[in-house]
């Protein structure tokens, strides 16, 4: 029983040290990923979704780590997390690793918490689905702000 419950304990500081060892591997620098070109359409694909005119044409973070950060708003969705293929990577301890995506449906951003941990807050609302944003309105991720502009 002993050598059972070492042989678990070892386990444990392994796995945490490899966590550790992967965290530092990742630099300082903000990740964001880069939209793949644009394709041509054939026949039977529709056209991207049109923004009404006035409407938000960027992605701004406001608060946190990655503060002054323009995403611009092409109709593709915007992933928002902590995995490297994310749109916008996050360097936030209580961010998940796909938190949020910010997509566009029927010419309106909406925005979704994607199952995180820690919940994904517009203005003062926890969501619990899709919610539609406003220009203006802080989306909290965690200590990360970032509004529509």
């Amino acid at each position: 029983m002993r050598f059972g419950f070492l042989a678990l304990l070892w386990l444990f500081v392994l796995a945490s040290l490899r966590v550790i060892r992967s965290d530092l591997r990742t630099s300082g620098q903000p990740r964001i990923a880069v939209p793949p070109p644009a394709r041509r359409r054939g026949k039977n694909e529709s056209a991207p979704p049109r923004q009404a005119p006035g409407a938000p044409t960027q992605l701004v973070v406001t608060e946190g780590g990655l503060t002054g950060t323009r995403i611009g708003l092409t109709g593709a969705p915007v992933l928002i997390g902590r995995a490297n293929d994310s749109t916008l990577v996050l360097e936030d301890d209580y961010a998940s690793t796909r938190h949020a995506r910010i997509s566009m449906s029927d010419g309106l951003w909406v925005v979704e918490d994607l199952g995180s941990t820690n919940g994904t807050y517009l203005g003062q609302r926890k969501l619990d689905g899709p919610v539609p944003m406003e220009i203006g309105v802080p989306l909290r991720i965690g200590k990360t702000a970032l509004e529509l502009r």
